[in-house]
């Protein structure tokens, strides 16, 4: 079956949407150019995730420090208490991260997350019963790791004043 070759001005498809610049979907495509991608999700949806995403981590980091802190041992109060507590705490920067990061500059923003990360495995390394120095290393080594993986990151993708280039 034969299509239709793509026209200045004309529709992105079925939809019969018209693309900005004047060509199609399909034309951009073929010639390499590169647009925004698709935002396959409604506002709606991105602000429920907004919430969700660092409820169901801060639960999943609450389960995790408190299954570290009891080694295997009974489940007490405490231990729930602490989970519990762990998840609300993650859950509350990670959400204070998710708004406040990306209005920085892309070194700040870069800090900030590897601040977050390692001080968030340090304390669920902690709870092992492993001595505070090896929590430390560990903690930073983390941190370092995460530091050059955000950092280019947020250096390939945002310009000097933390504005997204792509």
């Amino acid at each position: 079956m034969a299509q239709a070759a793509p026209v200045p001005g004309g529709s992105s498809g079925p939809g019969g949407r018209a693309v900005p610049g004047g060509t199609s979907a399909t034309a951009r495509r073929s010639s390499g150019a590169r647009g925004p991608l698709p935002d396959v999700f409604d506002a709606r949806t991105h602000r429920m995730a907004r919430i969700g995403v660092p409820v169901v981590l801060g639960l999943v980091y609450g389960y995790v420090v408190a299954a570290n802190s009891r080694s295997g041992s009974a489940i007490t109060g405490w231990n729930l208490l602490l989970g519990w507590v762990s998840a609300l705490v993650f859950a509350v920067v990670c959400m204070a991260l998710l708004i406040r990061a990306p209005r920085m500059r892309r070194e700040v923003h870069a800090l900030l997350w590897t601040a977050f990360v390692g001080c968030a495995f340090g304390f669920a390394y902690s709870q092992t019963g492993e001595t505070i120095l090896r929590s430390v290393l560990m903690s930073l080594a983390v941190s370092a790791a995460t530091f050059v993986v955000f950092f280019y990151r947020y250096y390939t993708r945002e310009d000097a004043s933390g504005r997204r280039t792509r």
